[in-house]
């Protein structure tokens, strides 16, 4: 199984303290921002002790494979409205792909955009301009942009199937593209997960699974269609454990990476505690006072 969680990549040891994170968590696999999610200040990759990570990632085993990319949430592609702000998220894109390969990583996540108020039509029409204008600033490599499926808050795009295939669809070299699910966006969204099985079915006929590249593991503190993207931590919120324990070990999504973005407690990293419950298989009801017991060691 391919699973982690989202690792903090802070000085002095930036990206080698990210994996060393992320195996304190006993995880293969991590993400990371290369820099503030909110902000465009970034500290040159050459200084953020990338090799290292390479270097103990090689020793441990680990491919690169398994490092999955955010981009960070100021990028809104789908701003149809201030010129400025499409023009900053072009352009923070282009150089976001650029670290990222940099790093040794090959899946950068974006959240689609945010139409605000323009309309779902000139939304996505906006982000097909703006990852065209992207592919054509930047050489991509092995580097591809992951459309996270989103819960539907506000304005965004890609809370349903059909935003993301018309993107893919529409992008001149889609090839350069592919998917993130989100469980919890896709919860809120209005999917049920109970019915996984048919919702990869329809997944792989309009869009298809070699497109999915990692998948976002989160448990949701909404009722189903909500539409307000509150993660909870496995097995605490409405989705429930047995569903996400499903798609986790599901056999169509073995060599998928999954990433778990669930909620601290109380101050108290919970990763460890859910992936060692998620490879068992087995609903832990005290996993919330291990995780507070454990940080207060």
């Amino acid at each position: 199984m391919k699973i982690g969680s989202h690792v903090s990549v802070s000085a002095p040891d930036y990206f080698k303290g990210a994996l060393e994170e992320a195996l304190s968590y006993e995880a293969n696999a991590f993400m990371i921002y290369t820099g503030a999610p909110q902000n465009t200040k970034r500290t040159a990759i050459s200084k953020m002790k990338a090799a290292e990570m390479r270097e103990m990632m090689e020793a441990k085993g680990i491919p690169l494979t398994n490092v999955i990319a955010h981009a960070p949430y100021i990028i809104n592609l789908a701003n149809t409205t201030n010129p400025a702000t499409f023009e900053l998220a072009v352009e923070f894109l282009a150089k976001e792909v650029e670290r990222v390969k940099a790093i040794g990583s090959s899946v950068l996540v974006l959240h689609p955009g945010s139409h605000v108020g323009a309309g779902e039509e000139a939304g996505i029409a906006q982000i097909v301009k703006g990852l065209n204008e992207v592919r054509q600033m930047v050489d991509f490599g092995n580097v591809k942009i992951a459309l996270e499926t989103m819960a539907g808050k506000g304005s965004e795009i890609g809370a349903t199937m059909q935003q993301i295939k018309m993107i893919l669809e529409q992008v001149e070299d889609a090839s350069c593209l592919g998917v993130c699910m989100d469980t919890c966006h896709l919860h809120d969204s209005g999917v049920d997960l109970t019915q996984f099985d048919a919702y990869l079915d329809a997944f792989d006929r309009e869009i298809g699974l070699d497109r999915l590249l990692c998948i976002h593991i989160n448990d949701s503190k909404n009722e189903r269609g909500a539409r307000k993207d509150r993660h909870a931590n496995i097995g605490f919120g409405k989705i429930g454990f047995d569903t996400l324990n499903q798609i986790v070990h599901h056999p169509r999504l073995a060599d998928v990476v999954k990433i778990l973005e669930t909620p601290y407690v109380e101050k108290c990293p919970p990763y460890r505690h859910e992936i060692k419950m998620l490879k068992a298989g087995t609903f832990d009801a005290r996993l919330l006072e291990k995780i507070i017991e454990d940080g207060k060691q």
